[in-house]
């Protein structure tokens, strides 16, 4: 068994990132500029935006937070997005979700531009990726293939298994890990909370990429020796041991599943760390665009 470490890859993407960063300044260029929009007070939101201008700070980027309250108004809230899509100093930006239950979820992603939606989840940007076109792929998959590309993982003609079917990670992973390329050319079976018999599907794939959001909830019995184990699910499970009072837990029953996959991704420490890299790569792809 080995480790798809996720700190140790995106530390070295982030790196590369700094470096082209720096030779932009070196040629008397303006750095990329990445903007965030966090609507109320969620804990984890909040963490999430934090952590991305610290990641921003540490390649270059100029970062802007807007923080508006969970009262704003839907209509408020779509025209502070069209002052952002029309601000040419932003090269991309993303709205955080889950947005308060008043909000259209649909209505807020329709309305960023779809060339400055370096979240990639605006109905164009899915379109394009469908279609293998270049476009801003979610950061999720996008870490998740990055991963796969750069440890040098035999995608082709495997059988892959995505558990979850979330626009976010489940659907689009399904659809990058079919398409013509490395990584990719995979035979993609897609699972979800429906799925009857969900283990015969499992035992048989070679790769497994779970995002449920279940803790535990692929056993070492429902995978078979050498499958490649990603683990996208990250749950806050209650722990009176640990001094934070819980700890964090993915979809699989890493202790025993590690004992039988080739390689396997950790929680924390795997996908997590590469979604915000490659949100960074979104923003420097936006950039480039525009230049």
């Amino acid at each position: 068994m080995q480790i798809l470490d996720g700190i140790k890859l995106s530390k070295e993407i982030k790196q590369e990132i700094k470096q082209k960063v720096e030779s932009f300044k070196e040629q008397g260029k303006r750095v990329p500029h990445l903007g965030a929009i966090l609507v109320g007070n969620n804990g984890a939101s909040r963490t999430y935006v934090d952590n991305k201008i610290k990641d921003c700070n540490f390649v270059g980027f100029e970062s802007s937070e807007l923080i508006l309250p969970d009262t704003i108004s839907q209509e408020e809230l779509i025209a502070e997005i069209v002052k952002w899509n029309n601000d040419d100093s932003l090269d991309g930006f993303i709205v955080q979700l889950p947005l308060p239950k008043h909000i259209d979820q649909e209505v807020v992603i329709n309305t960023i531009d779809p060339d400055k939606d370096v979240d990639g989840f605006h109905p164009m940007n899915f379109g394009k990726m469908a279609l293998e076109m270049e476009t801003f792929l979610p950061a999720t998959p996008y870490g998740i293939m990055e991963m796969l590309e750069r440890y040098n993982i035999d995608t082709a003609g495997k059988h892959t298994v995505v558990i979850g079917r979330s626009r976010i990670v489940g659907r689009p992973m399904s659809i990058l890990m079919s398409k013509n390329g490395n990584p990719g050319n995979s035979t993609v079976t897609l699972t979800h909370s429906k799925t009857e018999n969900l283990e015969q599907y499992t035992k048989e794939a070679d790769i497994v990429i779970t995002a449920l959001g279940v803790p535990g909830f692929l056993k070492a019995e429902m995978v078979k020796d050498g499958a490649v184990i990603v683990d996208v699910g990250i749950t806050r499970v209650d722990d009176s041991t640990n001094p934070r009072g819980f700890i964090l837990a993915g979809d699989v029953d890493f202790d025993n599943v590690k004992e039988k996959a080739s390689w396997i991704t950790p929680v924390p420490g795997g996908v997590g760390p590469m979604t915000r890299a490659m949100l960074l790569k979104n923003t420097l792809l936006a950039y480039n665009r525009k230049k």
